[in-house]
Parts: C-alpha cells; sequence; structure tokens
C-alpha cells in the first residue's frame, strides 16, 4: 500500500506538533521517520495509521483520501491492512505467547484458535519457536518486540507501522529486530519505522526527516 500525509499540521495542547510535513511511504521499502526527540516522529507514524486525526492536509492511502475516514472505517483498515508494533510492545502478559500472536481464543478463552501453523511458522521466523504455551509476561522486552512482529507476520498485513523497534534492546536482538522488518518491506509490504537508531535508520531505503518539511531521500 502506498501511504502518504500531504502538508499535514497537527496541534495537540495547544502545541503545533507538526507543521506541514509530506511524506511518500512506497510498498516493498522501509521508510524512516527520524528527527530530534519531541520533532513529532510519533506523531506523523500515529496520523499516517490513522490512530490520530490532522487538523490540516490530507492523508491518502494508494491515491484514496482517508482523511476523514469513519471510526468504522478506520477499525476495517486496522482490521484488514494495518499491524503495529508500539513502545509498548502491545504485548497481553496475562494471556500465552500464541494467544498474542493470534489474538483468537475459544468462546470460553480457554483454548488458543486461528491458523495454528500459521502461528507456528510466525514464531519460528522470529526466533520463538517452541514458546507458544509460556505467558507473554515471562518474555525480557526484546522477546516481545519480537513476539509483536510475529503478529505481524502471522496478520500478513498489508503496512506495518512501528515506533522505535530498537529502542533499549541489546545488539543480538536489534540485528535480529532489523533483520524481520527489511524482510517484510522484501515481501512487498509498506513498513514505516519511526527511529533515531542509526543502524535501523542504514537499513531504510527511504527517510523522512521530521519537522524541516524534508522531502523523502530515495
Amino acid at each position: 500500500m502506498l501511504i502518504e500525509a500531504q502538508d499535514i499540521s497537527v496541534a495537540i495542547g495547544g502545541r503545533l506538533v507538526l507543521d506541514g510535513e509530506s511524506v511518500r511511504c512506497k510498498p516493498g521499502i522501509m521508510t524512516a521517520l527520524v528527527g530530534a526527540s519531541g520533532s513529532g516522529k510519533t506523531t506523523l507514524l500515529h496520523c499516517l495509521g490513522l490512530l490520530l486525526p490532522v487538523d490540516k492536509g490530507s492523508i491518502m492511502i494508494d491515491g484514496n483520501d482517508v482523511t476523514r475516514y469513519s471510526i468504522a472505517a478506520r477499525r476495517r483498515f486496522w482490521r484488514d491492512h494495518a499491524a503495529f508494533v508500539l513502545q509498548d510492545y502491545g504485548i497481553i502478559d496475562e494471556e500465552s505467547v500464541a494467544f498474542n500472536v493470534t489474538m483468537e481464543a475459544s468462546i470460553l478463552g480457554r483454548r488458543v484458535s486461528g491458523n495454528k501453523e500459521q502461528m507456528k511458522q510466525s514464531l519460528e521466523q522470529t526466533g520463538l519457536k517452541g514458546r507458544e504455551h509460556e505467558l507473554a509476561g515471562h518474555l525480557s522486552g526484546g522477546e516481545k518486540q519480537r513476539l509483536a512482529l510475529a503478529r505481524a507476520i502471522y496478520k500478513n498485513a498489508d503496512v506495518l507501522f512501528v515506533d522505535e523497534p530498537t529502542a533499549s534492546l541489546d545488539a543480538a536482538n536489534r540485528r535480529k529486530v532489523i533483520e524481520l522488518l527489511t524482510d517484510f518491506a522484501v515481501r512487498g509490504r509498506t513498513v514505516i519505522v519511526s527511529t533515531h537508531d542509526s543502524e535501523m535508520i542504514g537499513a531504510c531505503s527511504a527517510m523522512h526527516q521530521v519537522g524541516s518539511k524534508a522531502r523523502n531521500i530515495n
């Protein structure tokens, strides 16, 4: 999916966080949203993912203006096309690793449902093979980050929105996460990453400097 912001501005609490930002995120590559702390990287990511409305400008998906999407239309986009890996990982600690991948359970909540084989393949790809029955709360921070990516792989989303995916990770987990995100893009998906990590930025094919009205560097 081609995700675009066209001259968007956002004010939060009376402060202008984004001022005329434009960015074009193409399928098949990773786009890095970079900038100093407080520059609005996460805000821009949330706008592109339809998590946060814009005050001015427009958000386009595959050439269609989705700026004023209804709540129901946004939910359909999130359900059918998007996956999010945010800074808190979005992991439910009290549930199993398997449930955190499929997000489906039997009506009584006692048995994980969904495509079991696909779930196991997603865990294998992220280095969590054989851990589906463990409680997610037992995982380390790096493992939770990889579990969030396993969920995105399982979902086979068209576009992946990622916020600071390598923050606080050790070198081994950082390399693994970058490798997984790169593979996601190579498979034709759109990957949009908010980051200040130079190694993560170096792995991206496009970059947008938030706060300077700069355009993509391809």
